[in-house]
């Protein structure tokens, strides 16, 4: 399993990369987006994810780490999503305004180049 989530990790790094360097800005804002999942993916695996663990410490229990799941891992991601929700949209709104303004979606403003 480990090793298909490394390839996983490595697809969406490669393939976000590929699409930074592509000259359409939807294509750049994609390959961000890409980078982004494989940042989750490679924070959600690094955090020793438990199942089956509570997350929250039981007062009548004697305390022993290894019992309850680290919500730390969970909640960098989740605040991840947020800001690459709110990341991606800004980058929308750019994208539409300079469609609006030059008539074209190239970074460097060349036309038909592709």
């Amino acid at each position: 399993m480990e090793i298909v989530f490394a390839l996983s990790i490595g697809v969406l790094t490669g393939s976000g990369v590929w699409l930074i360097l592509r000259s359409r800005t939807f294509q750049v804002i994609m390959g961000l987006l890409l980078l982004s999942y494989a940042v989750n993916l490679f924070i959600f695996g690094g955090g020793l994810l438990s199942v089956g663990l509570p997350p929250l410490i039981d007062p009548d229990v004697a305390f022993n780490s290894e019992d309850y799941a680290n919500p730390v891992p969970q909640a960098l991601v989740l605040t991840a999503i947020v800001i690459g929700f709110a990341t991606t949209a800004l980058f929308l709104v750019l994208l539409l305004a300079q469609r609006g303004l030059t008539n074209t979606d190239h970074v460097d403003g060349s036309e038909g180049k592709e």
